[in-house]
C-alpha cells in the first residue's frame, strides 16, 4: 500500500471518528460483538494459519491465542458500560460549589503493531480495548506471518468498515510509511529495537505510545521449592510455542545445591511432555524462519547441551534444549533469546543472585519458586520487572483482571480489561462548578480577610 493510500485511509477515520460513529456504548458493544462472533465462526481457519506460519496445534492454538482473546472481549462486552461511566472525585472545600469528575474520553485514531509469535492474540487483544474505549484503528500485522495475517485481515473486514478499522498488511516499507503518520495514539509489540523506532517516530508528534517489548526474564528457583513441580511449570513456560514467547522464562537461576536434581527433573519433564523424540511430535512448534533458526542454533554451546541441541533445517524446528554450566559471558546470555533453549546459571547466595539480576535490563517477566515467604518477599521486594509468578510460568497474562506490561526497558504502559480500556481513552478532569454561590476569595483586590479565608481553605 503506497504512501499516499494509507493518508487517505487516515483521513477516512478521521471523518468517521468526528462524526460520532464510535462514541456510543451500544455502537462499541455491537462492534465488539460482531468481532467476537466472526472469531468463533472462525476459530479453525485461525488454527491453520497459526499452523502454517508457526506450527502451533490447534490445542495450543485455542489456549494461547484464539481462546484468550475471546475472553477478552467477552470481559469488556461485560464490563463496558461500567468503565464508560463518569467517575465522581471529591471536590475541595476552596471551590465549593462544585462536582468534580474524571472522563474517558477516546484517544481518536490509533495504530496497532503486532509482532508474529503471537500473531492473534497480541493484535486482536489491543484491538479489543482500542474499540471499546471508542477509536477508529489502524492494524498493522507481522509480515513473518503471512497466513495468519492474511485471516485477521479477512476477519476485520467483514466486521468493520475501513473507516472505523483497517487493516495495513505489507513489510518494512509500510511500517515506516504508517510511522511518519501522525496518530492520535500507537500501541506497539515487539523488539527492544524496533520500539526504539517506533518511540523516535512518536516523539516527532509528541504522539503518546504504549510499547510491549522483552527482555531475558529470569526464573529463580529457590532450595525450597518443589523441584518437581517447578520443572513440569518450567518446561510449559518455556518451550511453549517453540520458545517464541516474549514472557518465556529466559533463562533458570537456581541455588548451586540443587542443579544436578533440576536439571534431572526437567529432562524428564521434557520427555513426558514432548516425548522421547520431540522434533517428530506434531503438536510441538516451529521456528518462524530460516533466519531466527540459524541464530538460535547459532547460540548452543555444544560442550554445556545437557540435552536436546539438536535441529531440523527444513522444517524449521529445534529440540528443547537445556544447557548448564552457563555463565553471563556465553553467546546465550548476550541477548533475549526466543526459542527452545534454556539456560542454567547457578548462585550460592541469593542476595548476590538479586543483584546480579538488577544490574541488568529490566525484564518483562520474573518467575520465582520458593515455598519460603520470607524469600518470596524479598525477592518482589528487591526486583524490578512488568510482572510474574510465584510458583509458575506465563500464566500471569492470561487474565483480564490484571494489567500485563514491561517497565524500563521491557516496555512502557500497560493492557487487559480496565487497563486496557484506559490505555486507549484520555481520561479528563473536569469541575461541574456550580452558578448559585460563587466564592469571593480568588478575586483581586485581596485583603487580610481574604487572605484569612484562603489559608483556611487551603490548609
Amino acid at each position: 500500500m503506497t504512501e499516499n493510500e494509507i493518508q487517505s485511509i487516515l483521513k477516512r477515520q478521521r471523518e468517521y471518528f468526528a462524526a460520532g460513529n464510535t462514541l456510543s456504548a451500544d455502537a462499541r458493544l455491537a462492534a465488539l460483538k460482531k468481532l467476537k462472533a466472526s472469531l468463533q465462526a472462525h476459530e479453525a481457519d485461525l488454527a491453520e494459519a497459526l499452523r502454517t506460519d508457526l506450527g502451533k496445534s490447534a490445542y495450543e492454538s485455542y489456549m494461547c491465542e484464539t481462546g484468550l482473546t475471546m475472553s477478552e472481549a467477552s470481559w469488556m462486552i461485560r464490563h463496558l458500560r461500567r468503565l464508560m461511566k463518569e467517575r465522581t472525585v471529591p471536590t475541595p472545600l476552596s471551590q465549593f460549589a462544585a462536582r468534580s469528575f474524571r472522563s474517558p474520553s477516546p484517544y481518536g485514531n490509533v495504530l496497532i503493531m503486532s509482532p508474529w509469535n503471537y500473531p492473534v492474540l497480541l493484535t486482536l487483544d489491543p484491538l479489543i480495548d482500542a474499540i471499546a474505549a471508542g477509536n477508529t484503528a489502524i492494524v498493522k500485522p507481522s509480515a513473518y506471518a503471512p497466513a495468519t495475517s492474511a485471516m485477521l485481515q479477512r476477519i476485520i473486514e467483514e466486521c468493520f468498515p475501513p473507516e472505523h478499522v483497517c487493516v495495513i498488511t505489507g513489510g518494512r516499507a509500510e511500517n515506516q510509511a504508517l510511522l511518519r503518520q501522525k496518530f492520535d495514539m500507537i500501541f506497539f509489540t515487539g523488539s527492544k529495537a524496533v520500539g526504539k523506532e517506533v518511540l523516535r517516530c512518536a516523539a516527532e508528534h509528541l504522539t503518546p505510545a504504549v510499547l510491549e517489548l522483552g527482555g531475558k526474564s529470569p526464573c529463580i528457583v529457590e532450595k525450597s521449592a518443589k523441584i518437581g513441580l517447578a520443572a513440569k511449570r518450567i518446561v510449559f513456560g518455556k518451550y511453549l510455542n517453540c520458545g517464541q514467547t516474549c514472557v518465556a522464562p529466559d533463562y533458570i537461576l537456581c541455588d548451586a545445591s540443587i542443579r544436578d536434581e533440576l536439571i534431572a527433573a526437567i529432562q524428564k519433564e521434557i520427555t513426558a511432555q514432548f516425548g522421547a523424540e520431540p522434533l517428530a511430535n506434531p503438536a510441538y512448534g516451529k521456528i518462524i524462519n530460516e533466519k531466527h533458526y540459524r541464530r538460535l542454533m547459532g547460540l548452543i554451546d555444544p560442550d554445556k547441551v545437557v540435552c536436546g541441541g539438536t535441529g531440523d533445517e527444513a522444517a524449521q524446528r529445534i529440540a528443547p534444549t537445556v544447557m548448564k554450566d552457563v555463565t553471563w559471558e556465553d553467546a546465550v546470555m548476550g541477548e533475549e533469546i526466543f526459542g527452545p533453549i534454556l539456560p542454567v546459571l547457578t548462585y550460592t547466595d541469593l542476595n548476590t543472585a538479586l543483584v546480579e539480576i538488577e544490574a541488568h535490563p529490566h525484564p518483562l517477566a520474573l518467575y520465582l519458586f520458593s515455598e519460603d515467604k520470607a524469600v518470596q518477599r524479598k525477592v518482589l521486594d528487591r526486583c524490578h520487572f512488568g510482572g510474574g509468578c510465584l510458583n509458575d510460568t506465563i500464566i500471569h497474562l492470561a487474565t483480564s483482571e490484571m494489567p500485563f506490561g514491561g517497565v524500563g526497558e521491557s516496555g512502557m504502559g500497560g493492557y487487559h480489561g480496565k487497563t486496557g480500556f484506559e490505555a486507549f481513552s484520555h481520561m479528563r478532569s473536569i469541575v461541574d462548578k456550580k452558578t448559585w454561590l460563587d466564592m469571593p476569595v480568588r478575586y483581586q483586590p485581596y485583603d487580610k480577610q481574604k487572605d484569612k479565608m484562603l489559608r483556611f481553605f487551603l490548609h
